[in-house]
C-alpha cells in the first residue's frame, strides 16, 4: 500500500468508445497500421522475440497491474523492452566487431562484461520501460520517480533517482526517441471497430474484455502458442532450426495476432456468429480463414487443455474448427 500513495492519484481508464470514428477515419488508420505492420515485418532481426520471455512479460504484467496502468501501457513496455534490449545486443555485438583486431582474450573479457551489465541493469530498463510506458498512455496515471526507485528499493537495488533518470535517457537515447510504437492491442481495437462498421451484431465492451484477457493469455503463453501453430502448420511434431528461423515472421505479425484474438474471443462468447466473423476479419485482412482457424485452435488448445465441452463448440456449426477441438479430448 505504501508504494501506491506515493504515485500520482490513480484513475480508471473508461475504456474505448466504439462506432463514434468516421469510416474514412478507420480506413486510412487501419492501412496506415497493416503498412507499418508489413514493415516492422520486412525489418526482423534475428534476435525478435527473445525478449519477451514468459518470466519477463509477467514481471511487467504484475508491475503494472501494481501500479494500475491500463492494458496499452503494459504491452507498450513489453515492446519497449523488447526493442531497447534488442538494440543493446546490436550495439554490442557492433563494438566487438570493431574491436576484432584486438588480443582474443581482451576481446572476450570485454564482450563478457558487456553482457554481464546488459543482464545486471535489466529489472531497471524494465522500470524505465514501464515509466515510459505510462507517460505515453495515460497522462494522469504516470509512475513517478520516487514510486519507482521505492519498489527498485525493495529488491535490494540501490539505485537513486540520478541513475533512474539516466536509464529513462538511455532508453530514449538507444531507440532515437521512436518510442510510440504500436502494440497488438491497437490493431484489435482497431478492427473491433471495422468489425462494427461492417454490421457484426456484437457486443462490443464484453468482446473488447474478451479480447484483453486473451491477448495477456498471448503474451504469457507466446512460445507455446506459437510452438503449437508451428506444428499445425507444417503438420510435423518435430520442426527444423530452418522451419523455426522463417516461422518468426509469424510470430512477429501483430495483425494475425490480432485476427487471431478477436477470433478465439467471438468463438468463446459467441460461437454462432464465429464463421461470420472469421470471414469479416479474411476480407479486411487479407489473413486466409484457415489461418484464423489455426490461430484460435492454439490458442484455445492451451486454455482448455484436455477437457473439452464438444457441445458447446458444435454450436459453432464450423466442422473444420469442431474436428480441431475434439482433438484436445
Amino acid at each position: 500500500m505504501g508504494s501506491q500513495a506515493q504515485a500520482v492519484p490513480r484513475c480508471r481508464d473508461p475504456g474505448p468508445v466504439f462506432g463514434e470514428v468516421a469510416a474514412e477515419v478507420i480506413e486510412g488508420t487501419l492501412i496506415r497500421l497493416a503498412a507499418k505492420n508489413e514493415q516492422g515485418l520486412s525489418e526482423l532481426v534475428d534476435e525478435a522475440g527473445c525478449f519477451k520471455q514468459t518470466r519477463i512479460v509477467e514481471f511487467v504484467f504484475l508491475l503494472a497491474e501494481k501500479w494500475h496502468l491500463d492494458h496499452s501501457a503494459r504491452y507498450q513496455a513489453v515492446e519497449l523492452l523488447e526493442r531497447f534490449m534488442i538494440k543493446r545486443v546490436e550495439q554490442i555485438h557492433q563494438s566487438s566487431s570493431e574491436n576484432i583486431k584486438s588480443h582474443e582474450k581482451g576481446q572476450g573479457s570485454r564482450r563478457s562484461s558487456l553482457k554481464d551489465q546488459l543482464y545486471d541493469t535489466l529489472v531497471l530498463r524494465l522500470v524505465s520501460c514501464i515509466q515510459l510506458a505510462s507517460k505515453l498512455s495515460l497522462h494522469y496515471n504516470i509512475v513517478n520517480n520516487d514510486t519507482a526507485l521505492k519498489f527498485l528499493q525493495s529488491l535490494k537495488y540501490s539505485y537513486t533517482k540520478q541513475e533512474l533518470l539516466e536509464s529513462e535517457l538511455a532508453v530514449l537515447e538507444t531507440l532515437h526517441f521512436q518510442i510510440n510504437m504500436s502494440t497488438p492491442l491497437a490493431y484489435v481495437e482497431l478492427l473491433l471497430e471495422v468489425l462494427g462498421h461492417n454490421g457484426c451484431l456484437l457486443p462490443a465492451k464484453p468482446l473488447h474484455q474478451m479480447c484483453m484477457e486473451l491477448l495477456d493469455f498471448s503474451y504469457l503463453m507466446r512460445d507455446t502458442i506459437y510452438d503449437t501453430l508451428l506444428k499445425i502448420a507444417i503438420e510435423n511434431s518435430t520442426p527444423s532450426k530452418l522451419q523455426v528461423a522463417k516461422f518468426l515472421s509469424v510470430k512477429e505479425d501483430f495483425m494475425l495476432l490480432a485476427v487471431g484474438i478477436i477470433s478465439t474471443s467471438v468463438f468463446i462468447l459467441n460461437p454462432g456468429l464465429w464463421k461470420q466473423v472469421v470471414e469479416h476479419l479474411n476480407c479486411v485482412t487479407g489473413i486466409t480463414s484457415q489461418s484464423i482457424l489455426e490461430f484460435s485452435y492454439a490458442v484455445l488448445k492451451h486454455i482448455i487443455g484436455s477437457t473439452t465441452p464438444t457441445q458447446h463448440y458444435r454450436n459453432s456449426g464450423t466442422n473444420a474448427l469442431e474436428s480441431r477441438i475434439v482433438l484436445l479430448k
